[in-house]
């Protein structure tokens, strides 16, 4: 459950899939090259993968580095947390047409799309391991309804996007710099899927990921929402 900013009431994070979008910023497109996490330039269409529900956790809790990683013997072991604005959808769709595509929002609020690097780069099915192990979606603080963010102001197309570890800023970057706008990635990924009510759609990160470990503690914030609070710790 996450209270939905402004209302009084609370709404339960209960999807029936979560979407997330890689590689919708162009510098983190290019850091992620470095990394040996991909091979591409700017993608031509959007990037998409799932995490898996057991992700979800609320604020304050904790991301648990999982133990058994430690077999590997990785010389050079690395989770990064990467800041996000999530959607959360509304009402079922598909084949949503562009100019349509805010009617099908609920509301934003902020995503960590926790991910183990060295799973990422090495498991041959490609993301989905090193993305969706327990405790790697941290999602909170609230709900902002898409219709109170933008009498308020707000535009969903430009906030800024900021992750902290201990306090020291490792990202940050605004959603106008997106490859994919939201409205595009709803209409595609609604063709690719249906989407249903309570979906989420994580649409990406921009560039300076960096390494966490037990003892952290990070922090997402995205502009007129709030920021999210995680510590780290070991399995």
């Amino acid at each position: 459950m996450l209270p939905l900013a402004g209302t009084g009431k609370t709404i339960a994070i209960s999807p029936s899939k979560i979407i997330a979008v890689g590689l919708n910023y162009q510098d983190h497109v290019k850091e992620s090259k470095a990394f040996d996490v991909v091979q591409l330039d700017v993608p031509a269409e959007p990037v998409l993968f799932a995490k898996t529900l057991n992700v979800l956790i609320g604020p304050g809790e904790p991301i648990v580095i999982p133990g058994h990683i430690r077999e590997y013997n990785y010389p050079d072991e690395r989770v990064d947390p990467e800041c996000e604005l999530a959607i959360i959808i509304g009402r079922r769709g598909r084949h949503i047409p562009l100019e349509r595509a805010y009617d099908y929002v609920l509301g934003y609020t902020c995503f960590n799309d926790v991910s183990q690097r060295n799973i990422q780069k090495s498991d041959a099915s490609g993301w989905f391991r090193g993305k969706s192990f327990d405790t790697f979606g941290p999602i909170g603080p609230v709900v902002v309804s898409h219709n109170d963010l933008v009498s308020g102001g707000g535009d969903p197309q430009a906030l800024q996007v900021t992750c902290r570890i201990n306090g020291v800023v490792k990202q940050t970057g605004n959603t106008r710099d997106m490859i994919f706008s939201l409205p595009v990635l709803i209409s595609y990924i609604s063709k690719q899927f249906t989407l249903e009510e309570g979906d989420i759609i994580a649409t990406g990160t921009p560039a300076g990921v960096s390494p966490i470990v037990p003892g952290d503690t990070v922090e997402v914030e995205v502009e007129k929402i709030g920021v999210l609070k995680n510590p780290v710790v070991a399995e």
